[in-house]
């Protein structure tokens, strides 16, 4: 019960770490002041324009596939993968399982394979391309081994170890209901959870934090209005 425990309050702090500092993330990113409108163009006039061009932007990543075909399809594996394994991984958290988590079960085989193979890709082009390796720093690498590590592991547990995954699911309810269950002490597992909380702690001072961030973007979040409207920045706007 000790691993049980330290593991549990693992995932406590991670937890608070997490939400409290994404949450003060995102408020920075929100009081940051735009004093010009530099959207990127050519770019929409009006806000539905925004809306649609920011969806595109984070569902297809369309500026990533303009700049670079290969980027973009690595890019894609890692992502769509890691959605699709993420999303895979309600089963562990709802009882009963939700029909739709159910059924896309046997997505997350080839999801995660996608992710790995993503990863890899992206840690490869940071090494061998001189113009992203000159930009890098140690942290982007140690990012992409975390999260291809957290995958492979994952892996191990499947197609390696079989891993108990109804005690899995026990100890991630109990932990959830602050009623524990002995977690299984295989090495992936360890090693699995290990590096998820480490992910959790780090990812709201870590180059990650684009995920919410983009939303923030003035090059992605703004209309290309300046001739039929005067924009002025809020803290312009309170000396006045």
């Amino acid at each position: 019960m000790l691993i049980t425990g330290i593991f549990a309050v693992g995932f406590y702090i991670a937890t608070i770490i997490l939400i409290v500092g994404v949450v003060m993330k995102v408020l920075r990113f929100a009081r940051v002041p735009s004093p010009l409108v530099i959207p990127t163009t050519p770019a929409p006039t009006t806000s539905g324009g925004v809306a649609v061009r920011m969806a595109r932007e984070v569902t297809l990543f369309e500026s990533l596939f303009k700049g670079n075909k290969w980027t973009w399809i690595l890019g894609i594996l890692f992502h769509y993968g890691m959605l699709i394994a993420l999303l895979r991984h309600l089963r562990y958290f709802t009882d009963p399982v939700w029909g739709w988590v159910s059924m896309m079960q046997w997505m997350g085989i080839y999801a995660g394979f996608a992710m790995l193979a993503g990863l890899a890709g992206l840690f490869i082009r940071r090494v061998f391309v001189d113009r992203v390796r000159y930009i890098s720093s140690p942290s982007d690498y140690l990012i992409l081994i975390l999260l291809f590590f957290i995958g492979f592991s994952g892996m191990m547990m499947k197609y390696v170890s079989h891993t108990d995954i109804i005690a899995v699911k026990e100890f991630i309810r109990g932990v959830m209901t602050f009623h524990w269950s002995p977690m299984p002490l295989d090495t992936p597992v360890i090693v699995h959870f290990t590096l998820v909380i480490l992910l959790m702690i780090i990812f709201p001072i870590s180059k990650m934090i684009h995920a919410p961030g983009v939303f923030f973007s003035p090059t992605r979040n703004m209309a290309d209005n300046p001739r039929e409207k005067r924009h002025v920045a809020k803290w312009a706007e309170e000396r006045n």
